[in-house]
């Protein structure tokens, strides 16, 4: 029987307002040994996810590990983007171990974790495997993730699938919470997100828009 089409998203796409986002271990000593990514593509994927979220209001967790002793300070690219919120430092590998983390976690209560960090083979397959065996639904941004191969990074993103996990990219991320262009109150922030942020797609925003005054969905 042929199923009824009818003009509703499906379940599994991300809302702003049905899941967390949880960066992870954005960090200088992290980002030195990063080899599966151009550092300045990292940087810039994760001020894309970053303003995205802030734009979108999705509830945010920022984490860190040994930040004053050994790794340093999250990316400016994040820090700026949440002005003045709290960066939850860590001893543990997994942040999934961290009891600060656990206790923001079940304060903000959603179902659905996107997680974006470095090392993905550690910092990030920690969590999620831990996030999926409680219960939870798990996406994983991968190129706002890295790791010390291409090697580790592809090994980690399939051993995280296989689980149950959900990959996506950051620009989709954002524009999976923007998803219909006739949403005129978040048009603008988005647009202009990727603009400065969405490489090629960005120089094409701005170019249609200079060239012949025109934007996404007619806008």
């Amino acid at each position: 029987m042929t199923p009824t089409a009818i003009a509703a998203p499906g379940q599994s796409l991300l809302s702003p307002g049905d899941h967390m986002l949880i960066l992870i271990d954005f960090q200088s000593q992290m980002a030195f040994a990063t080899k599966s990514i151009a550092i300045e593509l990292l940087r810039n994927n994760a001020a894309l996810i970053s303003r995205g979220a802030k734009s979108f209001g999705v509830s945010t967790i920022l984490t860190t590990v040994a930040e004053k002793s050994f790794s340093g300070p999250m990316f400016s690219e994040i820090a700026d983007a949440f002005p003045g919120q709290a960066m939850l430092d860590r001893t543990s590998m997994n942040t999934w171990e961290d009891e600060a983390v656990i206790a923001e976690v079940n304060r903000i209560g959603k179902r659905r974790i996107v997680l974006a960090g470095l090392w993905t083979s550690v910092c990030i397959v920690g969590p999620a495997l831990s996030a999926l065996d409680q219960g939870f639904e798990v996406y994983v941004i991968t190129d706002a993730c890295g790791d010390i191969s291409t090697e580790a990074h592809e090994r980690a993103c399939e051993r995280m699938i296989q689980a149950g996990a959900r990959p996506m990219t950051a620009l989709q991320y954002l524009l999976e919470l923007q998803r219909d262009w006739a949403r005129a109150d978040t048009y603008d922030s988005t647009t202009g997100i990727a603009r400065i942020w969405g490489g090629g797609y960005g120089l094409g925003i701005g170019y249609a828009k200079m060239m012949f005054g025109a934007g996404e969905g007619g806008h």
